[in-house]
């Protein structure tokens, strides 16, 4: 098997992955997950797609992570990773569509306006 290459992305996150078969690896910026991703909640989130088809040790993943927060960062592995996963086999891809790791989360932090502190937040009003 060659190289499986995607990306996903969250808030201001972007994990590129590249997928190889092996014995279930996954490095995220030349480290391990576990050290990368110390809570295990994030390791889990990370994980959630090869669960569910459940070939969490067949593949090698290397990862290149930057931008945004940790939990943003999690969420657009996990995307990149269902990505991979239907690119090697469609027919993975109803159980990750059912789950929800199909689809990419395109809330971001809106924008600060003039004329106010934050987004929607109004400076403080009184009429004497």
């Amino acid at each position: 098997m060659e190289v499986i290459n995607t990306i996903g992305r969250r808030k201001e996150a972007i994990a590129r992955v590249y997928l190889t078969d092996g014995k279930g690896q996954i490095t995220i910026n030349k480290r391990d997950i576990k050290d990368y991703f110390p809570a295990a909640t994030l390791q889990y989130v990370v994980k959630q797609p090869l669960n569910t088809i459940g070939v969490a040790d067949k593949y090698d993943i290397k990862v290149n992570l930057n931008g945004g927060g940790y939990k943003g960062q999690a969420e657009a592995l996990r995307l990149a990773i269902a990505r991979a996963l239907v690119k090697i086999d469609e027919e993975n891809k109803p159980a990750l569509k059912a789950e929800g790791f199909l689809t990419r989360d395109s809330r971001v932090v809106e924008r600060k306006k003039p004329g106010q502190p934050k987004a929607r937040k109004k400076f403080q009003f009184s009429k004497r």
